[in-house]
């Protein structure tokens, strides 16, 4: 856990001990606060209490009543507690009121959420984007950051830009956000360029989404080593993806992963591919994360395959109402599919990808009306016929066919050697013949050399 210390300094602290609040007035909470205690375990903070009230409308001082107001200051003096985390967003001036009333660091949700990001980020453009998205959220809540900030001297939700940057006027943060929407913007068009090379090469993206810890990264690197490729995937994107053919992190925690990664895969000759891991979604994502990383999440609108994983193991618990399991993954499905929407991605053609199959305690019933794949990163089952999945879904398009190439033209049968499916390859009298499978628009450029 990494705070700020009175110079502004990055320490660590491993002693934060929290309760987690929640309030009950549409739906029922108890899947929500249950990952609110997963996301806090992700941020290293321990969490010793649970507190819910069910209310008919929210407070508008304190969000909870007064009298749970005074339990919770009660158990939090009983629990030697540093921090309580609310499951919905603050106000300022809640955040104030109930500080004064409990006498330590109050955050909600989104802070938290956006404490993991500052602390996951690696990459440039990841930092800048988690800043932007921290200042955004903080700027109309100065007031009750101001009184936590000196307090405490920074903190769970200080991660980032500072206590330093937020104890500046509104105007300093204002044009400090400016900034970094204008590198993000030149971030943007470099990632333009680079998406345009990949276009011109005609190598299909394929995008893996779907909920934090459903097990992307962990099918990355299995694809990673199941079909090892060493090729360079132009060192000139290195901010934005790391070195071809090497795995990603992979952890059993919300938000193991942040920074998108790019990763070229070779099924077989010819059937080359780039693989996109994306930033996993959660409920209620901060507004201002979504907004800030949509350059980043744009990619999956420009993909020719979204492989959408799901946690087949995440089954949850008892409803409120005793009326049986809350289906949590598919409700992770729905966070998800709204996420895809708004990125302009809802019509890109899905795969369904349940994982976790191995410990799954039962085999999940697809309702999506997309093709569907039951898989286990862990112990390989199934990736067989995710592969197969993937070769038609994508390559199924490949042209059966035979090309007699003229001798002074041996660029191109190099060309089509790399880039294409070569069954047989004979030296003619006037050229060289080449039998196999080629990509639609390959086929379309070299299709005067066809031989019937």
């Amino acid at each position: 856990m990494l705070r700020f210390n009175e110079n502004n300094e990055i320490i660590r602290d491993d002693e934060y001990r929290a309760i987690v609040v929640g309030l009950q007035w549409k739906e029922d909470i108890a899947r929500s606060m249950d990952e609110l205690e997963g996301l806090c375990e992700a941020d290293g903070i321990q969490v010793v209490g649970r507190v819910e009230q069910s209310l008919d409308r929210p407070n508008t001082a304190t969000l909870i009543g007064s009298g749970k107001v005074a339990e919770l200051a009660e158990l939090v003096t009983g629990m030697e507690v540093d921090t309580v985390v609310f499951n919905h967003e603050l106000s300022g001036i809640q955040i104030r009121n109930l500080e004064d009333a409990l006498g330590v660091r109050v955050i909600d949700r989104t802070i938290l959420i956006l404490d993991i990001f500052a602390d996951r980020a690696t990459s440039r453009e990841g930092k800048l984007q988690v800043e932007l998205a921290q200042l955004q959220y903080r700027i109309p809540r100065l007031t009750g950051f101001g009184k936590s900030l000196s307090r405490l001297g920074g903190g769970i939700g200080t991660r980032g830009p500072g206590e330093k940057k937020l104890e500046t006027d509104r105007r300093h943060i204002e044009r400090r956000i400016d900034d970094i929407k204008a590198e993000l913007a030149k971030l943007a068009e470099t990632r333009k360029t680079q998406k345009r090379s990949r276009a011109k090469s005609g190598m299909p993206v394929i995008a893996l989404v779907g909920y934090t810890n459903s097990g992307k990264s962990a099918i990355m690197n299995r694809l990673i080593t199941s079909f090892q490729e060493e090729a360079d995937l132009n060192k000139a994107q290195s901010d934005f993806a790391e070195e071809s053919g090497k795995t990603v992190k992979s952890q059993d925690m919300l938000f193991a992963t942040l920074d998108t990664a790019h990763r070229k895969i070779s099924l077989e000759k010819g059937m080359d591919f780039i693989l996109i891991d994306t930033v996993g979604f959660v409920s209620g994502l901060p507004h201002n994360l979504v907004e800030a990383f949509k350059s980043t999440l744009e990619e999956v609108k420009d993909a020719d395959l979204l492989i959408h994983v799901v946690d087949s193991a995440n089954v949850g618990a008892a409803s409120s109402d005793k009326t049986g399991p809350v289906e949590d993954r598919d409700f992770q499905i729905e966070v998800t599919n709204r996420v895809i929407g708004q990125l302009g991605a809802g019509n890109t053609k899905t795969l369904m990808a349940y994982n976790k199959i191995d410990i799954a305690t039962d085999k999940p019933i697809d309702s999506s009306g997309h093709d569907t794949v039951y898989i286990s990163a862990r112990t390989g089952e199934g990736i067989d016929i995710l592969v197969e999945k993937i070769k038609a879904a994508v390559f199924g398009g490949m042209i059966e066919t035979s090309l007699l190439i003229p001798y002074d033209k041996g660029n191109i049968v190099s060309y089509l050697c790399d880039n294409a499916k070569i069954d047989s390859m004979d030296y003619k009298e006037n050229g060289t013949l080449l039998a196999g499978s080629f990509k639609p628009e390959d086929y379309g450029r070299y299709r005067q050399f066809e031989v019937k």
